[in-house]
C-alpha cells in the first residue's frame, strides 16, 4: 500500500487530517515491529492520541477501513479483517 494514497481517497475527505496523519503514523511505523516491540509502541501511540484528544467514532472507523482496503494487498486486507473482527468482539 502506498503510504499516502489512501489519505487522498474521497471517502476520507471529511475526516480531520490530524486523525488521518495519526493513523498513518500508527500503521506505517508499527508495521515492521516484533511482538515484543508492539505493546510499548501501541501504549506510546495511545498516549499520544489521548494527549491530542484524538478519537474515532464508529462511522469514521468504517470509512477509514473501507478506504484502506481499496489500496491494500490481500495480505494487508487479511490483517485489517482480523483487527475488525477483534473490534466487533468487544
Amino acid at each position: 500500500m502506498n503510504q499516502n494514497e489512501w489519505m487522498n481517497d474521497p471517502l476520507v475527505a471529511n475526516i480531520d487530517k490530524a486523525k488521518l496523519q495519526f493513523l498513518q503514523m500508527l500503521v506505517f511505523e508499527g508495521q515492521n515491529l516484533s511482538r515484543e516491540q508492539m505493546l510499548p509502541f501501541l501504549m506510546s501511540i495511545a498516549q499520544k492520541g489521548k494527549s491530542q484528544n484524538i478519537s474515532f467514532d464508529d462511522q469514521e472507523i468504517e470509512t477509514i477501513v473501507t478506504a484502506l482496503r481499496k489500496y491494500s494487498t490481500s495480505e494487508e486486507i487479511e490483517k485489517i479483517n482480523k483487527l475488525m473482527a477483534m473490534k466487533k468482539k468487544r
